[in-house]
């Protein structure tokens, strides 16, 4: 069993708005919008031999907690990092974060569910 690799996600959603400076000026996303992002967190590894767990469902939410916090109901442009805040960059956004608290991470994936969108960031 010790060869097995279990992946393991976890949910979360936020609303924030945004606007991109990027695109003409009579460009409706150039004025402030906002949407209802939903996200999932994935990890992989083998499960612990004491808990069969690859890592406690109530440790991501806790980072995840973390940074949800940063981003909802929020503007996205003044967030430090995301000042050009697109769906690739919120995706890589969390993923570096998380990256750094979470062992295991292998993806990011950010979705504009009323936009049929999404990013998805991953490892390798």
């Amino acid at each position: 069993m010790s060869n097995l690799r279990l992946e393991i996600s976890k949910d979360f959603a936020f609303d924030a708005a945004h606007y991109f400076e990027h695109k003409e000026k009579d460009h409706p996303f150039s004025r402030l919008h906002g949407h209802s992002f939903q996200g999932t967190v994935t990890l992989s590894g083998s499960p612990a031999e004491d808990s069969g767990m690859v890592k406690d469902f109530w440790e991501i939410d806790s980072e995840i907690k973390a940074l949800r916090d940063q981003l909802d109901h929020r503007l996205l442009n003044e967030v430090e990092g995301l000042e050009h805040p697109s769906l690739e960059a919120v995706a890589l956004w969390v993923f570096e974060r998380l990256d750094a608290v979470l062992p295991g991470l292998v993806s990011v994936e950010i979705r504009r569910p009323s936009c049929g969108e999404k990013a998805v960031i991953r490892r390798g």
